[in-house]
């Protein structure tokens, strides 16, 4: 646990302060992209294994998950900061298929996480009397969280239908492509988790069906990945 905060805490400032005092710096068009989204996927995992570990620190429940909740809305408000700009990205300017990477899924992916970051700290409410009072606001949010990602997916299979249908990008095996795998398997177990917290039942459906989309992209990427590994080793 300390290691992952102290670990976070080095490479989210680290890299933002390189960033920002750099001399020369990219155009929106050419430097934002999904993968800056890490670092929310990065701080909302912090928030979870906060929520993870809480019950073996008997006493110091209220403070762990204190922690927990802060580093939940530090997720949303850099979520929502980088979020701005891909969207003002896709928006405003011209937008090649080559550019549109399967690292773009996580714009649905850090909201996906954030989610589980929401839920889990619904389910661990009765440990901290601040956490009760501040339920109705936490899933309110973890609710808003979890309608952004189901939003995003039909768009995403737009713009992925647009980039291989269209323009005509030859699909084969791509490292970036395990970016796409996460946030689909982040979608299925979140979802599940909020409608345990909230007690939607009706939203369970969701999992039962989209566990297998997720199994479907992590089966044909590793299947890729064997396919490159033995091209690779038969051409030696």
């Amino acid at each position: 646990m300390i290691i992952g905060i102290v670990s976070w805490g080095l490479l989210i400032y680290f890299v933002f302060t390189l960033f920002t005092v750099g001399a020369e710096k990219p155009s929106i068009e050419n430097g934002i992209n999904g993968v800056w989204l890490v670092s929310i996927v990065a701080t909302q995992s912090i928030s979870i294994l906060s929520c993870l570990i809480v019950s073996h620190f008997p006493g110091f429940e209220t403070l762990i998950l204190f922690f927990s909740f802060c580093m939940f809305l530090v997720g949303g408000m850099l979520y929502f900061l980088i979020i701005t700009l891909i969207f003002y990205r896709f928006m405003f300017f011209p937008l090649k298929p080559e550019a549109l990477g399967p690292p773009y899924w996580i714009n649905m992916g850090a909201v996906a996480i954030s989610t589980l970051a929401g839920a889990s700290l619904v389910l661990n409410s009765d440990k901290a009397a601040l956490l009760q009072m501040l339920s109705p606001f936490i899933t309110g949010v973890t609710v808003l969280f979890w309608a952004v990602a189901t939003w995003w997916i039909p768009y995403l299979l737009l713009l992925g239908a647009w980039r291989y249908m269209i323009g005509r990008i030859k699909f084969t095996y791509d490292p970036q492509y395990w970016a796409m795998v996460f946030p689909l398997g982040m979608y299925t177990t979140c979802t599940f988790q909020l409608a345990k917290a909230i007690h939607l039942d009706f939203l369970l459906i969701i999992p039962q069906c989209f566990i297998y989309a997720a199994l479907l992209a992590w089966g044909l990427t590793f299947f890729g990945l064997l396919k490159l590994l033995v091209r690779s080793l038969s051409s030696h």
